[in-house]
């Protein structure tokens, strides 16, 4: 059976680490800023971890 490919797009996105949860940046950063309140800024800064029921399903596509 061959080799399942990696979705270059998603691997783009997300990062794995070393205890194996994938870590992905928080969407809503990139322009607009200025009408958006520094405390909701600073909450985007920090990257999210993908749920637990998505999981399995997204590590496939890695």
């Amino acid at each position: 059976m061959p080799k399942k490919k990696t979705r270059k797009s998603f691997s783009k996105r997300v990062k794995v680490t070393a205890g194996g949860k994938l870590v992905f940046a928080r969407p809503g950063k990139g322009h607009l800023l200025s009408c958006k309140s520094a405390k909701r800024k600073r909450r985007l800064r920090r990257g999210a971890t993908v749920g637990h029921a998505d999981q399995k399903r997204l590590k496939a596509l890695l």
